[in-house]
C-alpha cells in the first residue's frame, strides 16, 4: 500500500507507461469502509492506496485485474451489497466505478547513434515508445540517455532485430550502407513489423531494392520498407528537421493503424 496520495503515484505510472484501473468509491449508503471519492489503483503487480479492505477490497481488485488483462478501456460501474454479497459486517450499500487508464507503448528499435538519431531520440523519449537504441560504437552516444531508452553496444547489430517483440518499429541510420543493407535484409524477414523506415535518398531506395530483388524478396515484402522517411511536408537536411519530419511520420502510424501480422509467404530470403 501507498497511502492516498495516489496522484502522484499514477503520474509515476504515466512516467513507466504501465496501465492501471482508477476504483472510486462513486456512492455509500449506510455502513461502508469507505466514504464516497475515496480511490485505489491497481495494476498487475501492485495496489495503491485503499478502499477499505476486506472482501469489498479484494473482489474490487479482481475485477480491475480481469480488466486489465483484457485490455478493456470501457468504465464499468459495479453495486455491491456488503452483507448480502460478500458478507462482510458493515451492512451498507456502496457503489464503484472502475477506469481503465491504458498507458499504450510501442516498441522500438533505432539503429544508429549519429547526428539524426541523437536528434531523434529526444522527441521519441517524450512520446510512447519503449526504445532499445542500438550501435556498434560506444563513444557515439551522448552521456546522458533519455527515460524510457535502453542503450545498446553491439558487435552485432543484426542480432537485435530478432530480440524485439511482435509489432514493434524499426528505424535504421547507421553509418555503414552494408549494416544498413543488413538489417534492411533481416527485419524484412520478420512477418509481425509495424513500421520500418530506412534513411536515405531515393537513389538509396532503388539500390536496396535491387539487391533485395536479387536475393528472392519479392514487391510486397520490400515496400513495406519506408525510404526515404518522413513526412513530405517537412523538407530540410538539418537532423532536427529530419527528426521532427520521421517523428511526425510515426505519430501518424501509431495513431492511425493497429498492429497486425503481416505473413509473409512469398519470401524466400538467401
Amino acid at each position: 500500500m501507498f497511502g492516498d496520495n495516489w496522484i502522484h503515484e499514477l503520474a509515476r505510472l504515466e512516467e513507466r507507461g504501465e496501465a492501471c484501473v482508477i476504483v472510486t468509491v462513486l456512492e455509500d449508503k449506510g455502513s461502508v469502509p469507505r466514504n464516497a471519492g475515496t480511490k485505489m489503483l491497481v495494476t498487475q503487480e501492485s495496489v495503491i492506496a485503499s478502499i477499505g479492505g476486506g472482501n469489498l477490497e479484494y473482489k474490487a481488485i479482481q475485477i480491475a485485474r480481469e480488466m486489465l488483462l483484457h485490455e478493456n478501456s470501457q468504465l464499468k460501474i459495479e453495486h455491491f451489497n456488503l452483507s448480502a454479497r460478500l458478507g462482510q459486517c458493515c451492512g451498507g450499500i456502496t457503489t464503484l466505478s472502475f477506469d481503465p487508464i491504458q498507458q499504450q507503448e510501442h516498441h522500438l528499435a533505432l539503429f544508429g547513434a549519429g547526428h539524426v538519431g541523437k536528434a531523434l531520440i529526444h522527441i521519441l523519449s517524450t512520446l510512447p515508445f519503449r526504445i532499445n537504441w542500438i550501435d556498434q560504437r560506444h563513444h557515439a552516444f551522448p552521456e546522458q540517455i533519455p527515460a524510457g531508452t535502453t542503450k545498446l553496444v553491439s558487435d552485432d547489430p543484426v542480432s537485435e532485430v530478432n530480440q524485439m517483440p511482435a509489432n514493434s518499429y524499426y528505424l535504421v541510420m547507421t553509418h555503414s550502407h552494408q549494416l544498413d543493407f543488413d538489417l534492411a535484409r533481416t527485419i524484412l524477414k520478420r512477418q509481425d513489423i509495424a513500421y520500418f523506415g530506412l534513411i536515405g535518398s531515393k537513389t538509396k531506395r532503388k539500390r536496396f531494392n535491387f539487391q533485395l530483388s536479387q536475393r528472392g524478396y519479392s514487391k510486397a515484402i520490400i515496400d513495406r520498407m519506408i525510404c526515404p522517411i518522413g513526412i513530405r511536408e517537412v523538407k530540410g537536411k538539418h537532423p532536427a528537421e529530419i527528426a521532427v519530419a520521421v517523428t511526425a511520420q510515426l505519430i501518424a502510424h501509431y495513431q492511425t493503424q493497429r498492429p497486425q501480422n503481416q505473413p509473409n509467404n512469398s519470401l524466400k530470403p538467401v
